[in-house]
């Protein structure tokens, strides 16, 4: 009997393999979290309901932080432009994908959606499974709302240098799912230089602890993406 599974296992093609071994890693499987963050999901599919939502921004605490340090650039850049900020500190994209198929997105239809998601993955996923995350949560904008265009920004750099381990296994992922962008549907762009000093290090007048953005750091989004994004908007 067990020689005949092995043979049946051996005929299988790769590709169903491969999906099979995809279906089982954290970044993909769709998980809530409890507490604050349901409370704030909540909130979410509240402001949804009410409909007037052109723009969405999801992710995790960088993205929460434009009600934060990043607050009064926010307002200069998408107060006037029916924006939702649908961040939440701390989450994996396997949190987003719960998150995306529980009303965070329901009878709207986004003008334009940015992603930016994938840092909280690093120590525990590698590139290629956040990449896979990062694809599932594109596939399910494209089911809910397909008029949707979607710009989808490369993981952000973090740790002091290039050589943080958690910075390329980030970079890695942003290899592989920048492949998405179809120029028409999904449009991927890479801010992550406009962080950086020369040599590559991060400043802290930036990112503070290395992770998240100061009110320096988001001005430097908001500007980075502003001609790309005010295409799609329109």
């Amino acid at each position: 009997m067990l020689r005949i599974t092995l043979t049946i296992l051996l005929l299988l093609p790769l590709t169903f393999t491969a999906e099979m071994r995809a279906e089982e890693h954290t970044a993909l499987k769709p998980v809530p979290r409890s507490g604050g963050w349901l409370s704030r999901h909540e909130r979410f599919n509240q402001r949804v309901a009410q409909g007037n939502v052109d723009l969405v921004f999801i992710g995790d605490s960088i993205t929460q932080g434009w009600e934060g340090a990043g607050k009064a650039i926010w307002e200069k850049f998408y107060g006037d432009r029916n924006a939702v900020n649908l961040g939440i500190g701390g989450d994996r994209t396997q949190h987003v994908i719960w998150r995306l198929d529980n009303g965070n997105l329901k009878d709207i239809t986004p003008k334009a959606a940015v992603i930016m998601i994938g840092t909280n993955n690093s120590g525990a996923n590698t590139s290629q499974e956040i990449a896979e995350g990062v694809t599932k949560i594109v596939e399910q904008i494209r089911s809910k709302s397909p008029s949707t265009k979607i710009l989808l920004l490369a993981v952000f750099p973090r740790g002091a240098t290039k050589e943080d381990s958690r910075r390329k296994v980030n970079q890695g992922a942003n290899e592989i799912f920048s492949k998405l962008d179809d120029q028409k549907h999904v449009h991927y762009l890479d801010i992550g230089g406009a962080f950086l000093k020369d040599d590559q290090t991060l400043p802290r007048d930036i990112m503070p602890d290395l992770l998240h953005l100061s009110p320096k750091g988001y001005e430097i989004w908001a500007k980075s993406i502003e001609s790309r994004l005010a295409s799609l908007l329109k």
